[in-house]
């Protein structure tokens, strides 16, 4: 390169200053500047090289120039710096083909395809045009003599041209990623408050939030009466379930509201709320601030997940519509049961909650406690085949009326055990194994331990417990204390030692249960 600095001309200017419409769409971050990386044994080179470029701006940004000045020093600077978007690279430096060595280093060890590298070259004849070309993976190949202030100014922004394209290129593949991940894993969320979280961090991990930005995010649903938080992050991390106006500034309530009220959603330069209904009518939105305005790219990516995330909405009100309705049948047939045997109405509603309860405490997950809660209501479904004379006699059975009441959990079983469904599998193995004793005394199989399911051990001590404390056709109910010494008595024969320590240790809480679903007299 000369060492005169050439004046550049006005037609190089105005070029060297043109943004496309790929430049005018990308969002950059933070604004940081180009990473120049200066490699060249020769000190004056880096002045020469600093002066010329030291005002160049490209798409808003300034260069930050790096110098290196031999291989090891190179090869330091580009882990130091992985963002690099040029290397312009000197070929003879401590050895013959240092700047070429270095070129297999960035492409084959570092992997890194985006940089552009300019070989610049006093010794031509060291390094021959044609041959580094088609040997090594270099995007330039300039003589110094050759390399004028001009050629310098516009060889280096048609390099930053190309870095920046590739790179919104690789940023496109990865969103559109994130954007195939996270649809498949949003079809897996069937809680609704999951479903919203899951929602909010693919979001941001598709608008491309860093980790040190400032921003909130949450998805609100519109109940009967009023607007709630369903999930959220940053400043609203702790508001879930929180009525929106009570925790959301008033100009963020106000937008929320005019997304309902007009059911469309909007961009702004820095957030965006998008709006969902369902085709039974449900409204949800979702909010999101703290990033710079959004590329054309990414308000398209943001379109397709929030398409996605539609039909995952629509696919969860279907799935928790259809689970009520099982629920409420479930629930009904329980009582028709306990009806038909004038036992107290909100039995089964107690020993669901009691063996949800029981479930969490013996460490399942949620998800098996609910499956658990759903089932027990089915427990003496069975005892629809039972006559009423032996159901509802109010007086001791006999050895033969005992024998055949007993029969009502393989009746159950019998009803439920076709069921493929999740809910009625477990309802079927409750209904046949509850009357069954730790000590291997009960029925209709005489399982003892752990023998007998889980489900059936912990459903055999809610049913008796709440049977003990309530009125029967045959009996009045107990008092609280003789029902606990009768637990007591009972751990390790009729129930498992350790669901009864978990009762008894928990027992304030069961008794929240007893009290909320008391018979109404």
């Amino acid at each position: 390169m000369t060492n005169e600095v050439e004046s550049v001309d006005q037609d190089e200017l105005l070029f060297a200053a043109e943004e496309d419409s790929i430049a005018a769409n990308l969002r950059t971050v933070e604004q940081d500047p180009w990473i120049v990386l200066i490699v060249d044994d020769e000190k004056q080179i880096h002045q020469v090289t600093k002066m010329v470029l030291q005002d160049l701006e490209f798409a808003g940004r300034k260069l930050a120039f790096h110098s290196a000045y031999s291989a090891l020093e190179a090869k330091q600077l580009l882990k130091e710096q992985p963002q690099t978007a040029l290397i312009l690279l000197d070929v003879v430096m401590e050895y013959e083909d240092a700047g070429l060595q270095i070129v297999k280093y960035i492409r084959e060890e570092l992997n890194n395809q985006a940089v552009r590298i300019i070989l610049r070259t006093g010794q031509p004849g060291q390094a021959p045009e044609r041959t580094v070309i088609m040997d090594y993976d270099i995007n330039d190949y300039k003589e110094k003599t050759e390399l004028t202030s001009q050629k310098l100014f516009t060889t280096v922004v048609t390099a930053l041209r190309s870095f920046r394209d590739i790179k919104t290129i690789e940023k496109s593949r990865i969103g559109l990623e994130e954007i195939i991940k996270s649809s498949a894993t949003l079809f897996e969320l069937q809680s609704m408050k999951k479903f919203a979280s899951g929602v909010l961090t693919q979001m941001t991990s598709i608008v491309n939030l860093h980790k040190n930005a400032i921003h909130c995010s949450f998805a609100v649903t519109k109940g009967i009466e009023d607007i709630y938080i369903l999930a959220a992050s940053g400043d609203y991390a702790a508001n879930q379930d929180a009525r929106a106006r009570d925790v959301v500034p008033v100009e963020v309530l106000e937008e929320i509201e005019l997304a309902f009220q007009t059911r469309k959603s909007s961009f702004a330069a820095d957030r965006f709320i998008i709006y969902f209904q369902s085709k039974m009518g449900m409204e949800n939105v979702i909010y999101m601030n703290g990033f710079n305005a959004l590329s054309e790219w990414e308000h398209y990516l943001v379109d397709i997940y929030c398409a996605n995330v539609s039909v995952a909405f629509e696919n969860i009100y279907l799935n928790n519509e259809l689970e009520s309705t099982q629920q409420e049948i479930i629930y009904t047939m329980g009582e028709i049961t306990e009806t038909r045997s004038q036992e107290t109405g909100h039995h089964v509603k107690r020993v669901a909650e009691y063996s949800r309860l029981l479930a969490l405490k013996y460490g399942l997950s949620e998800q098996e406690a609910e499956t658990i809660r759903l089932a027990t209501p089915m427990h003496d479904v069975g005892k629809v085949g039972i006559p009423d004379a032996i159901l509802n006699k109010p007086g001791s059975l006999t050895r033969d009326e005992f024998e055949i009441m007993k029969t009502h959990s393989n009746l159950g079983y019998e009803m439920l055990k076709h069921s493929n469904k999740k809910v009625l599998h477990a309802a079927a193995i409750i209904a046949h194994q509850h009357h069954e004793r730790f000590d291997g005394t009960g029925y209709p199989q005489g399982l003892s331990g752990e023998n007998i399911h889980l489900y059936g051990r912990i459903t055999a001590l809610a049913d008796v417990f709440d049977a003990l404390c309530s009125d029967r056709v045959y009996k009045k109910a107990w008092e609280l204390d003789r029902v606990l010494n009768l637990l007591e008595s009972e751990r390790g024969k009729h129930f498992d030692p350790v669901i009864v320590d978990l009762f008894l240790s928990n027992l304030d809480e069961f008794l929240v249960i007893k009290e909320l679903y008391k018979e109404n007299r």
